[in-house]
């Protein structure tokens, strides 16, 4: 299947600190990708590194087309939504006002009102909410407000990290149905790093482990959910 990211030999760094260390992997055209492993193995620097918003060196490739050492902005303008750890909401302005500043880097105006009614298709209860401030919101609303302002930007590709976090159950489910239908029917790739091993693993066609900055385990989603050593530490059983 043709590649929509393909990610070589990447390394990252905060400051003198070398975080990643020479990972590569791909994203599917119109697939998912899951990118697993414990709080400090790298997962969210895999996300800033494909983004550009950490020093990096290696290949990025989208579409064919080398994104690294481009701007962040470059590389949102080419089509990559970012949804970030711990969502990002502009706390302070409205839901209709944080999917605007989604579409900061679009000049066709008609278009972007168009893309309120689709957003507020596939969230309705943001359209309920469109005038409320967006801080005011639960955790869950806000995660959707995330992923819709990401949305925004129409991409080829959204990078999604822990989308699940801090989220009941139910709705935790509701996101992901959500976020499916949309790889579904728009076709938009998925980079997904997520906590919740069972949940990605189903979802993914391709997922990496990661371990200090490093991939140890990588496959179709399937071998790695029946890998003994994903399941003890990541499935439970």
């Amino acid at each position: 299947m043709t590649a929509l990211l393909e990610v070589t030999d990447l390394c990252a760094f905060y400051g003198e600190v070398q975080a990643l260390h020479g990972i590569s992997f791909t994203v599917a055209d119109k697939g998912i990708t899951a990118v697993l492993g414990a709080n400090g193995a790298g997962k969210t620097t895999t996300l800033r590194a494909v983004c550009g918003t950490i020093r990096t060196t290696g290949g990025v490739l989208l579409a064919g087309e080398r994104i690294d050492g481009r701007p962040t902005a470059a590389i949102v303008r080419r089509g990559v939504g970012h949804v970030p750890e711990g969502r990002g909401t502009f706390v302070k302005l409205t839901v209709e006002e944080n999917l605007r500043l989604g579409a900061y880097t679009r000049s066709d105006s008609g278009a972007i009102r168009d893309d309120y009614d689709r957003m507020y298709g596939y969230f309705p209860v943001l359209a309920q909410r469109r005038h409320q401030q967006a801080g005011t919101m639960s955790g869950g609303e806000q995660q959707m407000l995330a992923i819709a302002r990401a949305l925004m930007v129409r991409p080829r590709l959204l990078v999604l990290d822990e989308p699940s976090f801090g989220l009941a159950p139910l709705m935790v489910k509701t996101i992901f149905d959500i976020v499916e239908r949309i790889n579904r029917e728009e076709g938009v790739g998925m980079l997904l790093v997520e906590q919740n091993a069972a949940i990605a693993l189903r979802m993914a066609s391709q997922a990496y482990l990661l371990e200090t900055g490093r991939i140890v385990i990588s496959g179709s989603a399937e071998t790695l959910r029946n890998d003994e050593a994903v399941r003890r530490a990541y499935l439970g059983y």
